[in-house]
C-alpha cells in the first residue's frame, strides 16, 4: 500500500485553501495524516476491535489500519486470553490483571442483570487517581456494561447489538456528537467538559458477523471495511479539533480472526491461535515511526502503556507492564502529588 507522509502544518494550510467538498474528497483518498512527532501525548484514542486478525489488516479491505500499522509501532504476535472470550478479555485489558484476579469468567459471556459491576479497579480509576484524567467510553456490546462502574470521571455510552441501526459508523457519529457537546459551554449534561484524556471506542461488528455468516463471508469482509472507515473518521475528527498532533492512537484486538473461508461460522470454531493472536498497533504523538515491537505483548499491557504515554504512574499489582520501546522520548512524569 502506498503511504502519504504529509506534515500537519502543510495539511492545515491546504485545508484552509480548499472548499469543503474538496476537503471531504481529500480525507476519503488520503485517510489519516502521518503523525510521528516526539511531542508527548495529551490525548489517547484506544480503539478496541473484536474478531479482526492481522491478516485482515494486511489485506486491502482495511487500508487505513494498514497505514497505521506501517507508519507507527506494531506487533503481529500480541496475545489475548486463551481461550479468547471477549468479556473476560475486555476485563483483563481494562484491569491489567488475569482472570484469576478480576474474576470475570466465561459465565460473564451471558449478560445477567442481577450480576454486580466489575470489582477490580480499571485503568480509568488509576488515570483519575494519578493525574485527574477523564475517560469517555463508547461500547457496542451490552455485556460490557458491567465492566465499567458509573464514575464522575467516566462518560459512558452504549450502542449495542439490541439496536439494529447501530454499526461502527453510527458509533463514530455518537462520538462526534459527544465531542461537539463537551467542547461547548456547559457540556450539555455530560460529566466531562472538554476532549477527554482517553477516549475508548469498541468496534466488535466483525466478530458478530463472523458468528452468523463465517469469517470468509462477504458480510464479514464488508464489516472489516466499515471498521476501517470508522477508524479513519475518528482520527479525522481529532484533526478537525486541532488536537491530532498531541494524540496517540492505539488499535488493540480482544479476539482475532481469519480470512480463511473454510473456517466454521462460529468464532469459537476458528483455530485457537488465530483467535488468541491479535493486532496491537500504536500510532501518533511520540510513537516511533515504522517500528516493529520486539518484546512480548499482551492485551493486559495496554492500560499500563496508556498511562506511561500520558506520564502517569502505573501499578505493581498489575500482571502487565508498559511497552516502553514504542516511545520516541521518555514521557515526562505528570503524576499528581495527591497519589502519595
Amino acid at each position: 500500500m502506498k503511504t502519504f507522509n504529509i506534515s500537519q502544518t502543510l495539511l492545515n494550510t491546504i485545508v484552509r485553501m480548499l472548499p469543503i467538498h474538496a476537503i471531504i474528497l481529500a480525507m476519503m483518498v488520503l485517510g489519516p495524516p502521518s503523525a510521528s512527532s516526539a511531542i508527548q501525548a495529551d490525548h489517547v484514542i484506544l480503539i478496541i476491535l473484536d474478531g479482526v486478525g492481522n491478516d485482515a489488516i494486511e489485506a486491502t479491505s482495511m487500508p487505513h489500519l494498514q497505514q497505521l500499522a506501517q507508519e507507527g509501532a506494531s506487533t503481529q504476535t500480541a496475545q489475548s486470553l486463551s481461550p479468547p472470550l471477549p468479556v473476560p478479555a475486555m476485563a483483563s485489558l481494562l484491569t491489567g490483571v488475569s482472570i484469576e484476579k478480576h474474576r470475570v469468567t466465561k459465565e460473564w459471556e451471558t449478560y445477567d442483570f442481577s450480576r454486580s459491576f466489575l470489582r477490580a479497579p480499571t485503568f480509568f480509576d488509576y488515570l483519575d487517581l494519578a493525574g485527574g484524567r477523564d475517560t469517555a467510553l463508547f461500547l457496542m456490546d451490552e455485556r460490557f456494561y458491567q465492566l465499567s462502574r458509573p464514575e464522575i470521571y467516566v462518560d459512558s455510552q452504549m450502542c449495542g447489538t439490541a439496536k439494529p441501526q447501530c454499526n461502527p459508523i453510527t458509533l463514530v457519529g455518537h462520538i462526534q456528537d459527544y465531542l461537539k457537546k463537551v467542547t461547548s459551554e456547559g457540556g450539555y449534561g455530560f460529566r466531562i467538559f472538554t476532549i477527554p484524556a482517553l477516549l475508548v471506542a469498541h468496534l466488535p461488528e466483525p466478530a458478530h458477523i463472523a458468528s452468523k455468516r463465517g469469517f470468509g463471508s462477504k458480510p464479514y469482509r464488508q464489516s472489516l471495511q466499515a471498521v476501517d472507515t470508522a477508524v479513519s473518521k475518528l482520527i479525522n475528527t481529532y484533526r478537525e479539533y486541532g488536537v491530532l498532533d498531541t494524540t496517540m492512537v492505539f488499535v488493540i484486538g480482544l479476539t482475532g480472526g481469519t480470512l480463511d473461508s473454510t473456517q466454521a461460522k462460529s468464532p469459537s470454531g476458528a483455530p485457537a491461535n488465530s483467535r488468541s493472536t491479535v493486532p496491537w498497533i500504536a500510532w501518533g504523538a511520540n510513537i516511533k515511526p515504522r517500528h516493529h515491537v520486539t518484546q512480548p505483548v499482551s492485551i493486559m499491557d495496554t492500560g499500563a502503556t496508556v498511562m506511561e504515554a500520558l506520564g502517569l504512574e502505573t501499578y505493581t499489582e498489575w500482571d502487565s507492564h508498559a511497552i516502553k520501546e514504542i516511545f520516541q522520548t521518555i514521557p515526562e512524569r505528570r503524576t499528581t502529588e495527591k497519589l502519595f
